[in-house]
């Protein structure tokens, strides 16, 4: 069985992928951690997301082991830098 997740991109990643969100049908039992092997096995340009990116699930940030389930919003969480 299947189920859909909402992968949000921001700043320097939306320009990567060249979206702001997508749609990503995952195995039922995945992880944030499946979610990003699953968009970096696409290929260019998403095998530029880094391996452990930082991610917020609905709104909390949240470890690459966590559990995701249908509708879920995953957020990836550019590095920032200031000064």
């Amino acid at each position: 069985m299947t189920f859909s997740v909402h992968a949000l991109f921001f700043a320097a990643y939306r320009d990567l992928v060249g979206a702001p969100s997508l749609a990503v049908e995952l195995d039922e039992g995945a992880t944030v951690a499946d979610l990003v092997r699953e968009l970096r096995g696409r290929g260019a340009p998403f095998d530029g997301l880094p391996v452990e990116p930082a991610v917020a699930v609905n709104r909390t940030y949240a470890f690459l082991d966590e559990p995701l389930g249908s509708d879920d919003e995953v957020a990836f969480i550019p590095p920032v830098a200031g000064g």
